[in-house]
């Protein structure tokens, strides 16, 4: 199911960020739990599948995926590209795959390519993709960026607490501490259930590995 047409629906945000801030009152979203409620149960349809796509550079998008059973919801994410193969960034099934981004690499990612198709408002894309995000040390402009973003989806102006909140890593996995890697060219995760431990993409020819690189390529300030 195409989700991108969820996106503009009231409950949508409070639902598709509900993990991360578990006992949070929908109202810190500015919507009602009826709607957040009618919401979680959409994108839990055992029968719907809703799939998300946020593209960036070089043809590449990153897919947000709920797949559901019959006693299990997981949400995956991956980057895809034309011909190459896929390359999980974060699930939260069984074997919790995470985080996949770092503060940089989503910062770098919030604008969207010139004619894309998909999630392309950059508030849409850093709340979609909030929940690959796993970086203890998120700078400051993030939490002014995540409260931004809820403001502009309809959370009250006092929304910075539930900015904070969402910054602190899905709680299968948590903020972990990111290093850049000179050599590799890329962030490398530190967390235990991270696909990041290792350079993305390693496993991947190595043209799709630098297209896929450069995609992120957000290097460190000096």
């Amino acid at each position: 199911m195409e989700g991108l047409p969820l996106l503009g629906e009231p409950g949508f945000w409070a639902a598709h960020l509900a993990d991360l801030c578990e006992g949070e009152s929908p109202e810190a979203f500015g919507v009602d739990g009826a709607d957040a409620g009618a919401m979680l149960e959409c994108l839990h349809d055992t029968s719907a599948w809703p799939m998300f796509q946020v593209p960036i550079e070089g043809g590449f998008s990153i897919v947000v995926h709920y797949t559901s059973g019959e006693e299990y919801t997981s949400t995956d994410h991956f980057p895809v590209h034309p011909g190459s193969p896929d390359v999980v960034m974060a699930s939260t099934d069984q074997d919790r795959i995470g985080p996949g981004l770092c503060w940089p690499e989503l910062a770098a990612i919030l604008q969207a390519p010139d004619g894309a198709v998909g999630a392309t408002d950059p508030h849409a894309r850093l709340l979609l993709l909030l929940p690959v995000l796993g970086d203890s040390a998120a700078p400051a402009e993030a939490v002014g960026a995540v409260a931004e973003a809820l403001i502009s989806q309809g959370a009250p102006d006092a929304c910075e607490p539930l900015a904070r909140r969402l910054l602190g890593g899905h709680p299968m996995w948590g903020a972990q501490p990111w290093t850049f890697d000179v050599d590799e060219r890329s962030w490398i995760c530190d967390g235990e259930h991270s696909p990041r431990q290792t350079p993305l993409g390693d496993h991947l020819p190595p043209y799709w590995r630098v297209e896929l690189e450069a995609c992120l390529g957000a290097e460190p300030h000096a």
